[in-house]
């Protein structure tokens, strides 16, 4: 039996500022089992020693180094754009300057993608650890709900599903095919509520060429001077059932209002990259066809009696409930819908 032709690969390596942490993700690259063909450094404009630090590693390096200074600024989207189109092998993996690889990460997700050629795109989890990488504290998907349950329905073609409920994939835990690039790039300027991993993986979730490798195949860094990152969300207020009845109804439609044009949004988007009758996007245009129904229900509680008891029926009120609502939450939502 021929063994599967290995295919070239590229790392894309983005920096801002990074010279305190990038020496350990430097040397995680080099204790790689399997190495990158070219690693792409695009730097955006540091103003301490990290450029000087990159030409001194990539000088030593067994594998191919570029580095790219941005003439201008661009941020992590476009820097990310940037490196991502100057790469020149078959698997590019997305890095940042400041986590920690181990060895089997890519000969790990270089062979999950041989395996598997229908994928676009796939991600590994990480362990969350601290500053200075001590201890493993929680899996990263714990920290953006990417649990059992919801990777079954991931992996029961709700792909798109899962992604509309909030971003799983960090960009330094994933790996691409070039060929994906013409379908992603150019990154859109403003995606509401994701950035630029979370548009490839919207973009993966149209046609369902996204998957996910379970195990952790990096430590994730959290500190202070990262870009984007694992945050604490603040507490969302809490509405009591007395106060429905006599709050301002704009203030009850306003959420709703707004999910309703980020979906929208998203779905223009989309729309422009590949063809409309994609099942993710299917997916998609069946939640935004709900928000609008319930941002537009019309002040005369009767005639908002049907869309409310169809949206029940065919248990929308139920699919698109928060991730860690209560059982009764969805009929909450309906009861506010029809009495508020």
């Amino acid at each position: 039996m021929t063994e599967p032709v290995r295919p070239t690969i590229s790392i894309a390596l983005c920096t801002y500022n990074g010279e305190t942490y990038l020496p350990t993700q430097w040397q995680s690259l080099l204790d790689q089992q399997q190495y990158p063909d070219e690693v792409v450094i695009c730097d955006d404009r540091s103003t301490d020693k990290t450029v000087a630090l990159l030409r001194q590693l990539a000088a030593e390096a067994p594998f191919p180094v570029r580095i790219l200074e941005n003439p201008t600024q661009l941020g992590y989207n476009k820097n990310f754009e940037r490196a991502l189109s100057e790469c020149t092998g078959e698997l590019i993996f997305i890095c940042d300057q400041d986590d920690y690889w181990f060895p089997e990460k890519i000969s790990t997700m270089t062979t999950y993608m041989v395996e598997r050629p229908n994928l676009q795109l796939a991600f590994c989890d990480a362990w969350v650890t601290d500053d200075d990488l001590k201890g493993r504290q929680i899996r990263f998907w714990e920290c953006v709900n990417f649990d059992a349950g919801v990777r079954q329905r991931w992996n029961d073609g709700e792909t798109m599903e899962v992604m509309l409920d909030g971003n799983r994939v960090m960009g330094c835990a994933s790996v691409l095919r070039r060929s994906f690039l013409q379908t992603v790039l150019p990154i859109p300027e403003a995606i509401p509520g994701y950035i630029y991993d979370g548009w490839l993986a919207l973009v993966g979730a149209t046609n369902n060429t996204i998957a996910f490798v379970d195990s952790p195949l990096q430590l994730y860094r959290t500190h202070i001077q990262q870009q984007v990152g694992v945050r604490e969300q603040p507490p969302q207020v809490r509405v009591r059932v007395r106060d429905r009845f006599v709050r301002d109804r704009t203030k009850k439609l306003a959420p709703l209002q707004n999910k309703k044009e980020q979906l929208d949004t998203i779905y223009q988007l989309l729309s422009t990259r590949v063809t409309r009758n994609a099942p993710g996007l299917l997916q998609l245009r069946r939640r935004l066809e709900h928000f609008t129904m319930r941002s537009c229900l019309p002040e005369n509680r009767f005639a908002r009696v049907a869309p409310i008891l169809t949206g029940l029926s065919h248990g929308n009120y139920k699919r698109y409930a928060e991730a860690a609502a209560n059982w009764y939450a969805p009929y909450l939502a309906a009861f506010g819908d029809l009495f508020e």
